[in-house]
């Protein structure tokens, strides 16, 4: 029993934590907390830009403010109402902004230097509040101007006034306010009697004039109005209902854009008090066209000017396009957007002395991705982005990450990635503000993320800034109904409109069987395994040149013939005969093909020994990729498990079945216990003897072990027994204590682990002998509770190294003279066995509070913060409650505990992948990863700098090795969450599920889905840990 006995309090080991762990994850709504998100904001609503700060701005339906400006530089706040962010306003040169939200409230924010960095702080909040009486659309902000002379605020309402407030303060001067009367008796007669007055559409101030504004109606009345004079100077009358209105540079020109798709010129001159449009113009009539919501009248040195505008397209063919059109020097594209247009804006000349505009970037805040395209190449090509990556173009399924990067393979990966970049602009990233003070990442690592169209992308996880390094496609190996090397955005010359699609956003999927499920990764030798959906895995090796070979093909019959089983779900996918073209990078070699082709549960690479294990709720099979050749399989299906039979396209009716069988076990046991139950007083009261026995043991219990439950054990019938979740190779004693030998683990859904021992030919008869498996080890959980990990330690107590890591001096050698211990982390308890006899030496179970399971578990090393050369190995572990742990190895001692997910959010703790450091990612919602961190150590903290008494620097990007200002190579972006409040209430969880999720998993999903639900806002996380993957699984390496 001493293995359950508490230890006493150790002052010295306490400090020691202090030294190695520190959870690092800000909650929303606290003050002077930093976090880390990475992708692209969900669910956008606002878009800002500040040409003297050359920062962009993003507000979201969540109420969430971002900030990015040079690479490294990122700044977040959260406003106190969960309300969403309508407009974003940059004050004219100053590092404050305003917001205004769908509540109708505005508030400033600023950014304030302490301690050398930057920080977003929410100031002051306001309402505006009408005179008694008065109906809500008299104060309904519409239209925000901040005044160039930094104090005022005018406010365009529904009802047609314009209201002005002082800053600081907010502040309602109500002497100024440019009420719909004033503005009607400086009208002629005939303007008089239409109805020109509803809400404000558009304000703007004169170009070079501070004293006019531009004030636009929504009945197509625009009037400049003399602020010192409070009169109209001029005005402008359309028969078509406004939507917007802007000034030429010089402001010699105004020029609207209307609801029936047309855009007018108006010359402002004093001798013409009410005069017809200079020019009138439909692009994409003469048929009937959608509205133009935004336009931009741009000038340039060459004399023609830019127009760019949002909308107009032909109603009837088509109007269901998200376009944004750019007309310069007879050219005319509308570029195509495969998502919903938030907004935009167009990156000019910033100094407001330049005569001319010399618009040179176009940034497009869509529903789903930013784009930026560069007006200043021929073609208008794209800028890539340096962060706000789209990580969800096409759904993603699972995710790898990959620590401490060698730098030739780092550099192979990028040169793979540069091939595929020649159709992107040569700017310079025009949006630079700001300063990163980061020191740059101490190591190189890769975070890997598997898509529902079959691609697996490469991301530069080093530091904040997440960037795309490479993308890999697998569709080229199987036949499917798109042709690869169709352009979809080709376009002939005479088309009209002259659409051209733009982003990279594409949720939809040529055929959901190329979903890749599990990715492996060998940093050393370059070797890559991903496996999908339909059963397939590939073996895929870096290759710097371009090739056209065939993939080799191999069928792995994991039902082993055996009779009454049939699969039920989808057909396997067809490879493609002969040759195959591949571009650079990593380029497949060997397929090999489940059967029944289910989706693979788990998957382990050797490149040391050439191996590949995979598996899938039918079982688990070893393949030599580099004789091509199979060298077992091993089918664990029960004979009750009709279930994974039925594949992914079943779930639903699955989820019914199962939910029924339990429901049925539930009254078995309520009718059996009665039955059990003898009958009269004298059976009651040996029952309440029992009862009251059971009681008093179970109470002597928790005193012994309070942290610990007792474990129920699971029936064989359970569904999904056979599923396969881990697999791990290692070399290690597995038949006697004389000789080790290289070996194979694999965990199932039903609480079994089988060991097979290898034996792997020497290197110079590798091609000459095969690879032999024998089963050597069979161990039944008596729980039966699902195999989550498997690891062994040497006999130090240290986890193996991984393959090659030793030959390349990265690791020390493992110590193969004392006794090794195997692990098994199994989703109720944790138990270490003795090898090669594998008898029980310890063991924890997990807590009791509220049911929780382990659903992902990882080995990290956390190194000291004090001293250098000091550091231990720990299971970092994550449970269905959200909830991080670290337990020491090889004694099975918990740590340290911290709330990190939010329990509702099943697809974010499905998501979670762990690093070898202590840090540790999980999406938070389709398109955003949080990081996250546990460790003194490995601590990703950005810093950055914005200063408004140096932003007078009116350089415009460069292309190429141009002359423009070099652009920031810091890695680390700074968001700090500067707000305060209540907690927000739940909302919808993620509706995509990860695939290769396990079938705990899919009760808690159907439970989400019929009761409460969360929200992506509520998962506002900041900065926190985990380490890389145990047995081989979808953690990091």
């Amino acid at each position: 029993m001493r293995r359950f006995l508490r230890t006493g309090h150790d002052p010295a080991r306490e400090r020691l934590k202090r030294d190695l762990f520190q959870f690092n994850k800000s909650q929303p709504r606290r003050v002077s907390l930093q976090t880390v998100e990475h992708g692209f904001p969900h669910q956008p609503s606002a878009l800002g830009y500040s040409p003297s700060l050359r920062i962009l701005a993003i507000g979201t339906r969540s109420g969430a403010v971002k900030l990015y400006g040079a690479p490294g530089v990122e700044f977040m706040g959260l406003h106190r109402e969960n309300n969403a962010v309508v407009q974003i306003h940059f004050l004219p040169g100053q590092c404050e902004l305003v917001t205004l939200l769908d509540d109708n409230s505005l508030h400033l924010w600023s950014l304030k230097v302490k301690g050398g960095m930057s920080e977003l702080q929410e100031e002051e909040s306001f309402i505006l509040r009408g005179p008694p009486g008065a109906a809500p659309s008299a104060t309904q902000i519409t239209e925000i101007l901040p005044h160039s002379s930094r104090e005022l605020l005018y406010l365009g309402t529904e009802s047609g006034s314009v209201f002005v407030v002082q800053l600081p303060g907010f502040r309602t001067l109500d002497d100024r306010t440019i009420s719909s009367d004033s503005v009607l008796q400086w009208l002629p007669e005939e303007a008089r009697h239409r109805r020109v007055f509803e809400m404000v559409e558009a304000l703007q101030e004169h170009p070079r004039d501070p004293n006019q504004i531009l004030i636009g109606y929504s009945r197509g009345l625009v009037v400049v109005w003399d602020l010192q004079g409070s009169h109209v100077l001029y005005h402008f009358l359309s028969s078509q209902q406004l939507e917007n209105a802007s000034w030429q540079r010089d402001g010699s020109l105004i020029v609207t854009c209307h609801s029936d798709g047309s855009h007018c010129q108006w010359s402002v001159c004093s001798d013409s008090r009410s005069p017809e449009p200079l020019r009138s113009s439909i692009p994409y009539g003469p048929f009937p066209c959608k509205a133009i919501t935004k336009i931009f009248w741009l000038t340039t040195r060459q004399g023609l000017p830019f127009t760019i505008f949002q909308g107009g397209m032909p109603r009837a063919s088509y109007g269901d396009r998200h376009c944004i059109s750019v007309v310069h020097n007879g050219q005319q594209t509308a570029f195509d957007f495969t998502s919903r247009i938030i907004d935009f804006t167009v990156l000019s000349e910033a100094d407001p002395a330049a005569a001319f505009d010399d618009p040179y970037a176009l940034v497009v805040l869509a529903e789903e991705e930013l784009v930026v395209i560069d007006l200043q190449t021929v073609g208008w090509p794209q800028v890539q982005l340096p962060y706000l990556a789209s990580l969800h173009c096409s759904a993603i399924t699972c995710s790898h990450h990959v620590s401490n990067i060698p730098l030739k393979l780092w550099e192979r990966v990028i040169a793979a990635g540069s091939r595929q970049n020649l159709h992107f602009s040569t700017m310079e990233w025009p949006i630079d503000g700001g300063t990163s003070l980061a020191p740059p990442p101490p190591q190189r690592d890769l975070l890997l993320t598997g898509h529902e169209d079959g691609t697996v992308r490469f991301w530069d996880a080093s530091g904040v800034c997440l960037r795309l390094l490479y993308k890999l496609s697998t569709v080229k190996v199987f036949l499917t109904d798109t042709d690869p090397n169709e352009n979809l955005s080709a376009q002939g010359e005479d088309e009209w409109p002259p659409l051209r699609k733009v982003g990279s956003f594409d949720p939809y999927s040529d055929d959901p069987r190329l979903g890749i499920q599990k990715i492996f990764l060998c940093k050393y030798s370059g070797y890559l395994a991903v496996a999908g959906t339909a059963g397939q895995v590939l073996v895929l090796e870096l290759n710097d040149e371009a090739a056209e070979h065939a993939v080799e093909q191999a069928e792995a019959d994991l039902l082993q013939d055996q009779e009454g089983y049939r699969w039920k779900g989808h057909e396997r996918l067809a490879a493609r005969p002969g040759p195959v073209c591949f571009e650079a990078g990593f380029q497949p070699f060997v397929l090999v093909q489940c059967q029944p082709p289910a989706v693979v549960t788990s998957l382990a690479l050797h490149s040391e020994w050439r191996l590949v294990a995979f598996g899938t709720s039918h079982g688990f099979g070893l393949f030599d990729h580099q004789q091509r050749r199979q060298v077992f399989v091993k089918c664990t299906l029960h004979p009750s498990d009709q279930l994974a039979l039925e594949g992914p396209l079943s779930r639903v009716k699955s989820l019914k079945k199962s939910l029924r069988q339990s429901f049925r076990r539930m009254r078995r046991s309520r009718v059996s216990g009665h039955k059990r139950r003898p009958g009269g007083p004298m059976g009651e009261a040996q029952a309440q003897a029992v009862s009251t026995k059971a009681e008093r043991t179970g109470l002597q219990n928790m005193e012994l072990a309070p942290v610990q439950r007792k474990i129920e054990a699971r029936s064989a019938e359970d569904s999904f027994t056979g599923f396969v979740r881990t697999l791990y190779f290692a070399d290690t004693y597995l038949r006697d204590s004389s000789r080790h030998c290289p070996s194979l683990w694999a965990g199932t859904n039903g609480g079994t682990v089988y060991a097979f021992s290898l034996r792997v030919p020497p290197a110079e008869r590798r091609m000459d002998e095969l690879v032999r498996a024998e089963q050597a080890k069979e161990i039944q959980l008596m729980h039966r509770a699902p195999v989550v990990g498997i690891l062994v330690l040497d006999g130090h107590s240290v986890p193996l190294p991984e393959p090659l890591e030793v030959a390349h001096d990265l690791s020390k050698s493992p110590d193969m003279q004392g006794s090794h211990q195997l692990l098994v982390v199994s989703e109720e308890q944790f138990k270490v066995f003795t090898l090669p006899k594998v008898s029980a030496k310890l063991k924890l179970k997990l807590t009791a509070l509220e049911g929780s399971r382990v659903r992902r578990v990882g080995v990290a090393h956390f190194g000291s913060c004090r001293a250098e050369d000091y550091g231990e190995h720990h299971l970092a572990v994550l449970t269905n409650l959200g909830d991080i742990q670290v337990v020491s190895m090889p004694l099975l001692k918990p740590q340290v505990r911290y709330s990190c997910i939010r329990r509702e959010d099943v697809s974010g703790i499905a998501s979670c992948v762990f690093t070898k450091y202590g840090q540790g990612f999980y999406l938070i919602s389709p398109s955003e990863f949080e990081r996250f961190s546990l460790s003194t150590k490995w601590l990703v903290e950005p810093r950055c700098l914005v200063d408004s008494t140096k932003t007078k620097n009116y350089n415009r990007p460069s292309n190429g090795n141009g002359t423009g200002p070099k652009r920031t190579s810091g890695q680390v972006r700074n968001s700090r969450s500067q707000s305060d409040g209540e907690e927000k209430k739940p909302g919808p969880v993620m509706e995509h599920a990860l695939l290769n999720d396990e079938s705990g998993v899919l009760k808690e999903i159907q439970s989400t889905l019929e009761g409460d639900r969360g929200s992506y806002s509520h998962r506002r996380s900041h900065r926190v840990a985990v380490g890389c993957g145990l047995g081989n699984g979808e953690g990091g390496s």
